[in-house]
């Protein structure tokens, strides 16, 4: 008798789960661990002794980490499944993917550098980076490491392809953050109906979102909220003292913190640095037509002016929302390594 559930009798790959102690966070403002878990996974036939893999990094979604890739999937795969039978059809080449935790106690990373969240950009260009082309056979120049994740992870990878260009040479986002007008303002009420009974005090409300037993979805994106507004516009004096864009008791907005906020949206980091974008060796764009946060409609804008600049790109509009996406890493990770072996000058 059949299964009913498919069962993939793939080679395995190999999950090394390390201890790094990060000397560049051990300063940062919410005294979050500065010893973390950092997952490796090592493709079936991993050897040490043949040509140097190909190494992507795997960037979370706000509210996970790295670490919650390997968990159990009542339906569906976790990543190193989903890499064990990519690999092993040949749909993908194997790759070394590197998972690291970057959670913070604002609910998650948009991994950039900031005083009121901590060096993550820093993290991991200047610290995991070569932490890992130590431990393991990879590729070690920007040519054979990309850079993939969706949502917050998806906002990550464009921006250090945008910002870090000399580290990435290919980058995947799926439904990355972007189009800031709609994709936050929207939900200015929301956090205004939550934050008003903290009188300002920002902090307060952390202490007691961490503290509840049962936290709402309100109270998710206020926390949210709060992580864009450490991320896109830090109190450099205080970085604790956590500022907003808009008045709380009648949402109008800051024009000069909301300007900083833009600043950061991949429509306006486009500009000033499409020149790296062009140099990738492959950029992988992906979002669903009916995205809840309506990144939907940044994305078209952002895609729309990548063709204008003459960027080469791979632009997909998928039918889906932003929830229960990860099948989409089925067309992004052989993207990507097939964009870094062709050029590290390797069979494609």
């Amino acid at each position: 008798m059949t299964s009913v559930r498919p069962h993939g009798d793939w080679p395995k790959g190999t999950v090394v789960r390390l201890e790094h102690c990060s000397s560049i966070l051990k300063t940062n403002p919410w005294r979050d661990p500065a010893e973390r878990e950092l997952v490796v996974y090592l493709p079936p036939g991993y050897s040490e002794d043949e040509e140097p893999y190909v190494a992507l990094w795997d960037l979370a979604a706000f509210t996970n980490s790295g670490p919650g890739h390997l968990n159990w999937r009542n339906h569906g795969e976790n990543l190193p499944q989903r890499l064990d039978r990519l690999i092993g059809s040949e749909e993908m080449n194997p790759a070394v993917v590197v998972i690291p935790d970057c959670y913070t106690s604002l609910g998650g990373n948009q991994y950039v550098n900031s005083p009121s969240v901590g060096p993550y950009a820093d993290y991991l260009t200047d610290e995991l980076i070569p932490y890992i082309g130590e431990r393991f056979n990879v590729v070690q120049d920007r040519d054979g490491r990309a850079v993939f994740g969706k949502s917050s992870g998806g906002y990550g990878a464009l921006y250090h392809a945008m910002i870090c260009p000399e580290h990435w040479g290919a980058a995947a986002s799926h439904a990355g953050d972007m189009g800031f007008d709609l994709l936050f303002r929207g939900e200015f009420p929301v956090v205004s109906s939550v934050l008003s009974g903290f009188d300002g005090n920002y902090e307060a409300f952390i202490h007691s979102f961490w503290r509840k037993n049962r936290p709402s979805g309100r109270d998710f994106t206020a926390l949210m909220f709060l992580a864009m507004a450490a991320s896109y516009d830090p109190d450099e004096i205080a970085p604790r003292s956590l500022r907003l864009p808009f008045d709380l008791r009648t949402c109008e907005l800051f024009d000069e913190h909301w300007s900083n906020w833009l600043a950061f949206d991949p429509l306006n980091l486009l500009e000033r640095h499409h020149e790296a974008l062009g140099s990738l060796h492959g950029l992988y764009i992906d979002v669903g037509m009916y995205d809840q946060y309506h990144i939907q409609f940044g994305t078209r804008r952002f895609t729309d002016r990548l063709a204008e600049l003459g960027i080469s790109h791979h632009f997909e509009e998928f039918e889906g929302s932003h929830s229960a996406i990860d099948w989409r890493l089925d067309f992004s990770l052989p993207f990507l390594t097939r964009a870094l072996k062709k050029a590290v000058g390797g069979s494609i």
